[in-house]
């Protein structure tokens, strides 16, 4: 039976938002923010630590941790919870948080590498949401970004993301074969959602099925 659903997302496409909805719709809990807050926590994160860690390691790891830990592009948080952190130990910390969730069960996990860290587990279902640019730009200025700014995150996020999968998980993103479904949100999020719980629906059926 599916017990996790991770929602990985090209930035803009609105895979956050859907995540929230798909969780409540579930009655199942969202690990987006609250994820980032426990990494930050095991981490014991302040601003100092973050200052310092910017001098201490390469400035394009520092700008893709930010990427990494923003989570949902709805709000962009500031990156706490560094002082013992480099790429090493953050990957082994997100590792402990997304296993710790995995194993609670009943979830939505919002990217943070959650496919490739949970690709052995049978409970799991794993979804991509993408977009065409112009409709991920449409969304990014619906938050009140200027035409400038939305193209330019839409164009540099994902770029620094799958540098990040890329260098520390030795994956392209999208890595195809880890998904189960992925999905154009243009078509909407009531349609994407309910094309997730479809799937999920059928395919617990089918393995509650006698062999």
């Amino acid at each position: 039976m599916i017990r996790i659903i991770t929602i990985e997302r090209e930035y803009g496409a609105g895979g956050s938002g859907i995540a929230r909805k798909l969780a409540e719709r579930l009655n199942w809990k969202l690990w987006d923010q609250d994820l980032t807050s426990e990494i930050a926590r095991m981490a014991r994160c302040d601003r100092q630590s973050v200052e310092r860690l910017e001098e201490r390691v390469d400035p394009l790891f520092y700008r893709l941790m930010k990427v990494f830990m923003r989570g949902s592009y709805e709000r962009s948080l500031p990156v706490t919870g560094l002082e013992h952190l480099d790429a090493d130990s953050m990957v082994v910390f997100m590792q402990r948080v997304i296993e710790g969730a995995a194993t609670a069960g009943n979830c939505v996990i919002v990217g943070r590498g959650s496919p490739y860290l949970l690709r052995a587990h049978q409970d799991a279902f794993h979804v991509f949401i993408y977009a065409p640019l112009e409709e991920k730009i449409r969304r990014v200025r619906e938050l009140g970004k200027t035409e400038a700014e939305a193209v330019e995150l839409v164009n540099t996020i994902d770029h620094e993301r799958a540098t990040f999968v890329k260098k520390y998980f030795g994956k392209e993103f999208p890595t195809r074969h880890y998904y189960h479904l992925m999905l154009n949100s243009v078509v909407g999020d009531e349609v994407v959602i309910q094309t997730i719980l479809d799937a999920v629906g059928t395919l617990n059926h089918a393995q509650s099925q006698p062999v």
